[in-house]
């Protein structure tokens, strides 16, 4: 579903005189428009369906080398994302790590970004995120199991309240053989730490 643009730049000019300012003021007269531009691409997934970049698989059992399936994980690491916060519409960003347990069929390394892409450009939680991303590789892909992980800075915290600007925060999400600790704990220990220590930093 498309973002009604004139809609949003109408209600961003009643708020601009609801904290008070002037929206006729030269500064920010073409504000409204260009917050209606911005939440079009801040929230085109919403309505989207997430699985849609993982519907191209690749059969492993057909190609060169038939007799040599994937016995460890496939991993991608630093993803960079953002999204916007529904509590406060404020962004987050960071990047996700994400695993997954072949079977027969993977995916384009490709794909996964975009899962992400979608699942994030829609207003969200970090927590909500992460499981949303996880679900949707499960049920594409014939996965033994799934491990996401989120890490990210949210301007809710880092602007407003404590505004504590060195706080980042980590969430995981596991689905099928990836929920099992020991399982999870190898892959984690391959991920960066300065990716999860600052979530909006660079990961490397």
């Amino acid at each position: 579903m498309a973002v009604d643009r004139e809609r949003v730049a109408a209600l961003v000019r009643e708020l601009l005189e609801a904290i008070g300012e002037d929206p006729d003021r030269p500064g920010l007269r073409q504000t409204p428009e260009r917050v209606a531009s911005a939440y079009a691409e801040f929230f085109a997934g919403v309505g989207e369906d997430a699985t849609e970049p993982l519907a191209h698989t690749i059969s492993v059992a057909q190609g060169p080398a038939p007799e040599t399936l994937p016995s460890g994980a496939v991993m991608l690491r630093d993803i960079r994302f953002r999204s916007i916060c529904e509590h406060h519409l404020l962004p987050f960003r960071g990047h996700a790590h994400i695993a997954y347990l072949p079977g027969e069929q993977v995916v384009g390394l490709g794909a996964l970004p975009k899962v992400v892409d979608v699942i994030a450009s829609r207003p969200q939680v970090q927590e909500r995120l992460g499981e949303q991303v996880a679900d949707a590789i499960a049920s594409s892909l014939d996965a033994r199991g799934v491990l996401v992980v989120l890490a990210a800075t949210h301007e809710c915290v880092t602007m407003r309240g404590g505004q504590q600007s060195d706080s980042s925060t980590v969430t995981i999400a596991a689905r099928g053989e990836l929920t099992n600790p020991i399982a999870r704990a190898e892959l984690i220990a391959l991920l960066p730490a300065r990716g999860l220590n600052r979530g909006g930093g660079h990961a490397g």
